[in-house]
């Protein structure tokens, strides 16, 4: 006969009762998305909608099969960034770059120590952001993710270095919005129009994802109360405003044709160059590149297949409460709001397009390319939904797979933070529209 239990019997049980009596901020998200889309969807099954439920069973599935489909392809690019920064590393270069920005990123970064890796990769990753490079740019976020992990002293909770890099990736700041162009110049050949100019958005763009970036930003710094009124601050964004000016003056005057062209050149000529010179770099100064691209791919495999799990569980999540019809009853509600306000209500078909983009980049494109369809490539919907779309960043998405690639599961304050420059910057963009289009 067994005695009374020890502490040491009842120490599993007292700590598994801690975990779930603190559900982190991604627990609430994903149980509240599957239960308002199931109570959502009850609601119309009960009204006659009999096949409400099957819908969004394919969803799920289909969903589930996105998931892995896109953890999939992008193993191989993972691979080779990890692989190529790897290089950059070995030779020392991606040390320089973080030196070279290092005024302007120990004052928002401040708990990094200087000449840590993760400086230099966090400037990769903005510098892809900006050039509108994402195949580039989220490989480059998840090593700079695992570097910051490095630094961390809670390996379960996110660091405040972890929280600003996240949020300034999901204000998503672009300098070229390179896939809504081709979308748009598509589209228009398809609509008959002719002289068409399908990077006119560019300034509009530029200025909205400048907005958002700065929301999140401050939002941010005001949390991890960092001093942003200082001299490195004031000269980076100005730096940047005036490189986005005279590229703007530079490219302003080329044809659309013509445009699209040279933004695609300067982009992706950019990342190649890079590359080159990484392994030039590692040759002079006789690094083995090719181990060292070895030895990168191979965590670059490790990454993407780690992330499976969390991507798949978010977008299933997702799936359902846009399948219940619970983002259409969201849009619903707000013409409603803002035609009762009696303001103009000319944005809110454009809208659904920067609810989603918090949600699903893929969704978004979908929704935009819709919105341009029904209202017309060069309609003020849709040079709108263009620009939400070229401004904003998948919020959740972006959450689920950075923070999922480290076994982060208390994010803190982050959504809040990245929800925050997402709303200030959809709200830019549809003044920045009226501004410039209506």
């Amino acid at each position: 006969m067994s005695g009374p239990p020890t502490p040491l019997d009842c120490q599993p049980f007292s700590n598994y009762s801690r975990r779930t009596a603190q559900p982190t901020v991604l627990n609430i998200i994903w149980i509240t998305f599957f239960l308002v889309g199931f109570l959502a969807a009850l609601l119309q099954s009960l009204q006659g909608d009999l096949e409400i439920f099957s819908r969004i069973l394919t969803g799920l599935f289909d969903t589930a099969r996105s998931g892995f489909e896109i953890s999939l392809g992008l193993t191989g690019v993972m691979c080779l960034w990890l692989g190529i920064m790897k290089i950059g590393e070995r030779g020392g270069l991606i040390q320089l770059l973080g030196r070279l920005l290092a005024p302007f990123f120990r004052r928002i970064f401040p708990d990094v120590p200087a000449g840590h890796p993760a400086g230099g990769s966090i400037v990769m990753n903005f510098c892809a952001n900006l050039l509108g490079l994402d195949n580039a740019a989220t490989p480059l976020g998840l090593k700079a993710m695992r570097e910051l992990q490095e630094l961390n002293p809670q390996k379960d909770t996110a660091s405040n270095p972890m929280i600003m890099f996240l949020v300034l990736n999901t204000a998503g700041i672009t300098l070229i919005p390179t896939s809504v162009i081709a979308i748009r110049q598509s589209l228009a050949i398809k609509q008959g129009l002719v002289g068409f100019n399908a990077a006119d958005i560019f300034l509009p763009v530029l200025l909205a994802t400048f907005v958002s970036f700065c929301a999140g930003l401050i939002a941010v710094a005001l949390w991890q109360r960092i001093n942003l009124f200082n001299r490195a601050v004031f000269l980076f964004l100005a730096g940047f405003l005036g490189l986005a000016g005279g590229l703007y003056a530079w490219l302003g005057r080329m044809p659309a044709e013509r445009m699209t062209q040279m933004i695609g050149l300067l982009g992706s000529g950019l990342i190649v160059s890079i590359i080159a010179l990484f392994i030039t770099v590692a040759a002079w100064r006789r690094v083995n590149a090719y181990e060292a691209f070895i030895e990168g791919a191979k965590e670059g495999f490790d990454v993407a297949v780690r992330i499976i799990p969390y991507l798949i569980a978010m977008l299933a999540a997702i799936s359902v409460f846009r399948s219940s019809g619970c983002m259409d009853y969201l849009i619903g509600g707000i013409g409603a709001l803002v035609a009762a306000l009696g303001l103009n209500s000319d944005f809110v078909p454009a809208l659904p397009v920067g609810l989603m983009k918090t949600l699903s980049g893929s969704g978004a494109r979908g929704l935009m390319i819709d919105v341009m369809i029904t209202y017309g490539v060069d309609s003020f919907q849709g040079k709108l939904a263009a620009i939400i779309q070229g401004s904003t960043e998948t919020t959740f998405y972006v959450l689920a797979v950075y923070f999922g690639s480290v076994n982060i599961s208390k994010t803190r304050y982050a959504l809040a933070c990245g929800l925050i420059a997402d709303a200030i910057g959809l709200v830019g963009a549809i003044f920045i529209a009226y501004g410039f289009y209506h």
